[in-house]
């Protein structure tokens, strides 16, 4: 151990995360007891307190950290404003974790993940093809490279002002009817703003988005028409039951124990925390990314775990799996009881 010393007021460096105090102390009307590991969290409580005697502290040796405490301080170190391109050679990368070490993982990037959601730093994240991705989507690269492309280069003015018109009607609106195939679900959007996505912090974008009301969700949807991805995973077939805003029941065909074990990852994990209205009228199929299935025009996502927080959600969780539903062969949607889209086509 190496003793330290920290000043309230000033920004603490990440490698301080899992220090431990040295005695008692008040900070902004918090009290923490001696012994207390500094998370994340708590070194942003020490920056943004009031300036004040330097506090004794006592700072492991890399060897000394719990094996969380160093994730976390990897986390927080990268979770600055940054400009992700994601190019994998792998798609599969990290699939076979045993579920504690998944788990530990998505603790260890909550931190970083909860500032992105708060629009606390500028984030963007884009897509280079590879030869891994278009096997992914059952294409050549060629192929690929020019769905990729495709998909990116719209007129982002004009398309910002059509969904707007969507975001418009949804904005008005307490209540979301979807039904579709094997699919009756009701959800609570009262109060919560919508966000049009239109080339702002995806490429390729065009998607409405809500936080739902955390206990507004009732009744049940089957993602029936394609597997829900998420981790090098596939889930078929998941059917998900909700009541009171939570997962109740939750079935699959193919992947149950996967998804069961990504429900029980914290409180927040078997909540909404994203209802999404896929816009892209250059995405018609599906590759296996959710950055580009998640906005096929004429479908829907929603994301159990972590809400936006910006857009007045309050879900909180490590998790954030985007599960995308195709209501273009005989969905509706409808708000307040008026159907504003059927079998994929707006009717606003």
């Amino acid at each position: 151990m190496q003793v330290q010393r920290v000043t309230p007021g000033k920004r603490a460096p990440a490698r301080l995360i899992g220090a431990i105090l040295a005695r008692d102390l008040t900070i902004s009307g918090q009290r923490w007891s001696k012994g207390r590991r500094l998370s994340a969290d708590d070194l942003a409580v020490l920056a943004a307190a009031e300036a004040g005697d330097p506090l004794t502290i006592l700072v492991p040796e890399p060897g000394e950290l719990h094996e969380d405490d160093a994730a976390m301080r990897l986390a927080a170190a990268v979770a600055g404003p940054g400009l992700t391109i994601r190019a994998p050679e792998d798609v599969y990368a990290g699939s076979q974790l045993d579920p504690e070490r998944r788990k530990l993982l998505q603790r260890a990037g909550e931190p970083a993940s909860r500032r992105a959601r708060a629009l606390d730093v500028r984030w963007a994240l884009v897509e280079y093809p590879t030869e891994a991705a278009a096997a992914e989507a059952s294409m050549t690269l060629p192929e690929y490279q020019d769905f990729v492309y495709d998909a990116c280069l719209l007129d982002w003015d004009a398309e910002e002002e059509r969904m707007g018109e969507i975001k418009k009607r949804f904005d008005r609106a307490a209540t979301v009817h979807i039904v579709g195939a094997e699919t009756d679900l009701t959800l609570g959007i009262e109060g919560r703003e919508g966000v049009v996505s239109a080339g702002f912090r995806n490429m390729p974008d065009g998607e409405v988005f809500y936080s739902p009301v955390e206990d507004s969700a009732e009744g049940v949807i089957t993602y029936a028409e394609f597997p829900a991805v998420y981790l090098g995973h596939d889930v078929v077939g998941a059917r998900l039951v909700f009541r009171e805003g939570r997962v109740v029941e939750a079935s699959a065909a193919e992947g149950e124990e996967f998804l069961k074990q990504i429900l029980a990852t914290d409180e927040g994990a078997s909540r909404l925390g994203e209802l999404g209205l896929g816009c892209n009228p250059r995405i018609t199929r599906f590759t296996r990314n959710v950055l580009f299935d998640e906005k096929i025009d004429g479908t829907i996502h929603l994301a159990v775990g972590a809400s936006y927080t910006y857009t007045g959600g309050k879900n909180e969780s490590a998790v954030h799996w985007d599960m995308v539903k195709d209501l273009r062969p005989g969905g509706e949607i409808s708000v307040d009881g008026e159907l504003v889209q059927r079998d994929g086509a707006w009717l606003i």
